[in-house]
């Protein structure tokens, strides 16, 4: 749970509006340091800006060390407002626009994750035209699959990287035909939210001794291999937080015995949802109490416009994230509510017999673990009340770092036409 001074949220909240996203920046630092400490000094954490785009999120961890994988133009050019180094950045996603490809040609990016053949024909003929040699790296769909993931992308059809029996066939195309694409490596992932130390250093075994065998066959110098991530965090109850002791224990032992094979290759592993789930909370306020046919009720401010996660999409049952009362953190918890936010479906439930103290209108509620996939993953432009104020916590201050959307500001990206008649009066 973040380190927050909840005495001060009542203070915080009315500067600052509710609904918001609070994240504390000092449970963020000491998360990253702790894995970072403990992990392999050869293997480079590059932080996942779609877990949390937000631009002083990422000024933070880049600060602490993290370098930076990007999936999209906004995100690229969020890292590079941020004096990344351009070799300390990888660009993923399989749906690249000429636009996003043409900017990391030109930024001279560490890699492009290609995933597909189309896509390294765009990039050779983009490299052309601006007469560069631009680095690449596959992203390798293998042959096996992982279990424990509660999202699984990779050892099945997918649209994610490259079909391992279709390589050779992909490489020696490039070697043959791309001349302005030079081969760094490969990037596996396999899935996400594993909570399984054992898993995880399994599926990194696989996929290092794959690059080991594809470098091998193919006759390659292998310069990087990302080993993807998916480390996972509880969010439910009965699950559990990684022991990072015995991760990192398990995972050293083999960047070691690879290390001895390649020193010189560059490893790789992708965060995102690790690094910031636990340092977020998402604050709403008790708009009103209602009963309904013996199931309390409270409607809130804010809901699953913001925090689509919380309505528990995917699930058979409806399982909460933890939440608790920031009004009274500490008084008994003694009634049963079902928390909804102000949207027109009942889907807007972000909490299903949750015991709380007694809640009154005016009441803050907190969801914890919101530090990942919260607005940016979510509905925002629901019944148009828009994104959210997100404030950062660190050393002692509440720091603004995105304004919530108003009226004006959701309004003026629109254009209004006026029609009288058969007449069509566009207002500017």
């Amino acid at each position: 749970m973040p380190n927050l001074e909840y005495d001060n949220l009542e203070s915080v909240c009315d500067k600052f509006g509710t609904p918001l996203y609070l994240y504390d920046g000092e449970s963020l630092e000491l998360n990253f340091l702790n894995l970072r400490n403990n992990l392999h000094q050869s293997l480079e954490i590059f932080y996942s800006l779609k877990a949390n785009p937000n631009i002083s999120i990422f000024s933070l961890l880049h600060s602490l060390g993290a370098k930076a994988e990007v999936s999209s133009l906004a995100e690229l050019i969020t890292v590079l407002k941020c004096k990344t180094d351009p070799k300390d950045i990888i660009f993923l996603g399989p749906g690249k626009s000429i636009e996003e490809i043409e900017m990391c040609v030109m930024q001279d990016i560490y890699s492009i994750v290609c995933e597909s053949s189309q896509e390294l024909e765009l990039i050779n003929e983009i490299s052309k035209k601006h007469n560069k040699i631009t680095n690449v790296s596959l992203r390798v769909n293998p042959s096996f699959s992982v279990k424990g993931a509660r999202l699984t992308m990779s050892g099945k059809p997918s649209q994610f990287g490259i079909d391992e029996e279709l390589l050779s066939q992909v490489i020696e195309t490039i070697m043959t035909k791309h001349t302005n694409i030079h081969l760094q490596g490969f990037q596996t992932y396999m899935g996400t939210r594993i909570l399984d130390e054992g898993i995880i250093i399994e599926n990194t075994r696989k996929i290092l001794n794959n690059a080991d065998r594809f470098s091998e066959m193919y006759g390659l110098n292998l310069e990087m291999v990302d080993i993807g991530g998916g480390l996972g965090v509880p969010y439910f109850e009965h699950e559990e937080s990684l022991d990072i002791d015995k991760l990192c224990q398990g995972l050293n032992v083999l960047i070691d015995e690879f290390k001895l094979k390649y020193p010189s290759t560059r490893l790789i592993m992708e965060l995102g949802r690790y690094l910031t789930a636990e340092s977020g909370i998402y604050v709403t306020k008790a708009r009103y109490l209602k009963e309904s046919r013996g199931e309390k009720y409270i409607v809130a401010d804010g809901g699953t416009n913001h925090h689509m996660a919380a309505v528990g999409i995917g699930s058979f049952v409806k399982r909460n994230f933890p939440i608790i009362s920031l009004s009274n953190p500490k008084a008994e918890k003694s009634v049963v509510y079902n928390i909804s936010g102000p949207l027109c479906t009942p889907n807007d439930t972000i909490g299903k017999n949750v015991k709380l103290p007694e809640v009154n209108p005016g009441d803050l509620i907190g969801i914890l673990n919101s530090g990942a996939y919260g607005p940016t993953a979510s509905p925002t432009l629901f019944l148009s009340h828009g994104f959210p104020a997100e404030v950062l916590y660190y050393q002692g201050d509440y720091n603004l770092i995105r304004h919530r959307d108003d009226v004006d500001s959701m309004l003026n990206k629109q254009r209004l036409l006026l029609f009288k008649k058969h007449n069509i009066e566009q207002i500017k």
